[in-house]
């Protein structure tokens, strides 16, 4: 890949979101001058030359599974692409908002649509079970309703051919806690029941505003292997309780659940279906001990890999919650007396608010100077706050492998005097100590080799935050902007943790 464009004809426009397994950018398609959504995916670091070969293979071939799946309740995926040693997808591009996004954003939706919803995805899903694929990720961020009414099934990157094992089980993520059917957890490779208990859990929220099971991943996680699943209120609700039924063989015929969202979604009352008695069981509960480990690894969203529980098992820091689950405003991270000190003035500039498709952020600028500060979530994620510290630790890998990528880019600040793009060196990447949980940092360089820009960007407990100082004074040296960037995340960090 050159000058941004990929195959010599997917121009890379901008990113739209980042999780653990890679980036989404907006592109366009010169060749058919359309724009187009385009996954970049990462591999796992430390891998053998022959690991990532085997790898890049595995992916291109599950890529070629997903796009046999031709159905308008599935995202199309157009090219695969290997550059860089790795895959690259170039999918549709989809205009509208999840239904974690609509759910948040407008509430639970009317029992008539939510039954929509669910049909349509549940045919979306019958189609990648005709042909031996499980989906394994169904919830409400990968549903998207599009802006011309179309439901869409998105984000296949964890799925699973039938025999054959996938990339992700190499690289960890197996799904999302709260939504991962009870025998899944247990261990079972589950199968397109686990699907259908998956797309219950989503309908739940879709219905009453609120999942299923709430609380931490880890509660989520207990809960769904040992608690009965709640009966939501309404026409939907016994027919939620089925689909989400602790055994497998106890949920119903995926095709009398799509008759019976159909006749909801009209207007209909639900259909009584013969199912068995035991709809609200959870399936047998393992020993204690797989019990623990379970429940640790979920922490973490990812629950395969043994380094993903050592790491989950890992004490906080002192002072440090196990997760920051309350959103919070984003600009009291750095008080006004910590912004004058930082920026050299008795008159220190309110927070400006600010979000973007990666987080809420904030910024302190002045003439010439400027603090900025962003607390960011991954494309799988409604929020920050609905990370997990493994998810988050994985978020920081992949903006350290992301920015370790481009040496040279161009930057812009028009609230500090820089409003035009301008063009900055990247220094390396490298490990910062003494800043959150785990961090790094790298500068950028103007055409006279000054330093202008330092960023840090570190994980405490399930948030990633990253951190800004730019200045276009001449008088600080470089090691007074690095260190002043340095300050800006620690008060930050200390204000998290008396948040928390």
């Amino acid at each position: 890949m050159s000058s941004g464009r990929l195959a010599g004809r997917y121009a890379l426009l901008r990113p739209l979101g980042a999780g653990g397994m890679g980036k989404v950018w907006l592109a366009r398609d010169e060749m058919l001058d359309r724009e187009v959504a385009v996954k970049e995916l990462t591999l796992p670091e430390g891998m053998s030359p022959k690991e990532r070969a085997d790898s890049v293979t595995r992916a291109v071939r599950e890529a070629q599974a997903t796009a046999r799946l031709r159905h308008p309740g599935i995202v199309a995926l157009h090219d695969v692409v290997v550059e860089q040693d790795r895959p690259w997808l170039v999918m549709e591009l989809l205009r509208g908002r999840t239904l974690a996004e609509t759910v948040r954003d407008f509430g639970p939706l009317p029992p008539a649509h939510a039954a929509k919803v669910g049909a349509d995805v549940l045919e979306a899903l019958s189609v990648a079970h005709a042909q031996g694929m499980q989906h394994r990720d169904v919830k409400p961020g990968n549903i998207f309703l599009t802006e011309s009414g179309r439901v869409v099934l998105t984000d296949f990157g964890i799925a699973r051919q039938e025999g054959q094992a996938t990339l992700t089980e190499q690289g960890l993520m197996i799904g999302s806690p709260g939504f991962i059917a009870p025998e899944r957890l247990e261990g079972h490779p589950g199968g397109p029941a686990s699907d259908l208990w998956s797309l219950g859990a989503t309908i739940y929220v879709a219905l009453t505003g609120a999942p299923a099971y709430s609380g931490s991943a880890a509660q989520r996680v207990r809960a769904t292997l040992t608690q009965p699943v709640p009966v939501a209120s309404g026409p939907l609700g016994p027919l939620l309780s089925a689909m989400m039924a602790g055994r497998p063989a106890a949920r119903p015929d995926p095709r009398m659940v799509v008759q019976a969202l159909r006749q909801v979604a009209s207007g209909g009352p639900a259909p009584r279906l013969q199912i068995s008695q035991d709809v609200t069981a959870p399936s047998r509960v393992p020993g204690r001990g797989r019990v623990v480990v379970w429940v640790a690894a979920a922490t973490a969203v990812v629950v395969v890999a043994a380094v993903a529980v050592f790491f989950v098992l890992r004490g906080q820091s002192a002072g440090t919650p196990a997760a920051f689950t309350a959103p919070m405003d984003v600009c009291t991270l750095i008080s006004a007396e910590e912004a004058g000190r930082l920026l050299r003035t008795q008159n220190p500039p309110k927070g400006q608010p600010d979000a973007d498709d990666e987080g809420p952020k904030c910024g302190w600028p002045i003439q010439g100077t400027g603090i900025g500060l962003q607390v960011q979530k991954d494309s799988d994620t409604v929020d920050p706050w609905s990370m997990t510290p493994v998810s988050a630790h994985a978020l920081l890998e992949s903006q350290k492998r992301w920015w370790n990528k481009y040496d040279e880019l161009t930057w812009t600040w028009p609230e500090i005097g820089v409003k035009d793009k301008r063009k900055a060196t990247r220094t390396p990447v490298h490990p910062v100590a003494g800043v959150g949980e785990e961090a790094f940092g790298f500068e950028l360089k103007g055409p006279t080799g000054r330093i202008h820009s330092a960023h840090v960007y570190y994980r405490l407990a399930n948030l990633v935050v990253g951190v800004e100082y730019s200045t276009l004074a001449e008088r600080p040296t470089d090691e007074d902007i690095r260190q002043s960037a340095l300050r800006a995340a620690q008060a930050s960090v200390q204000a998290l943790r008396d948040a928390g």
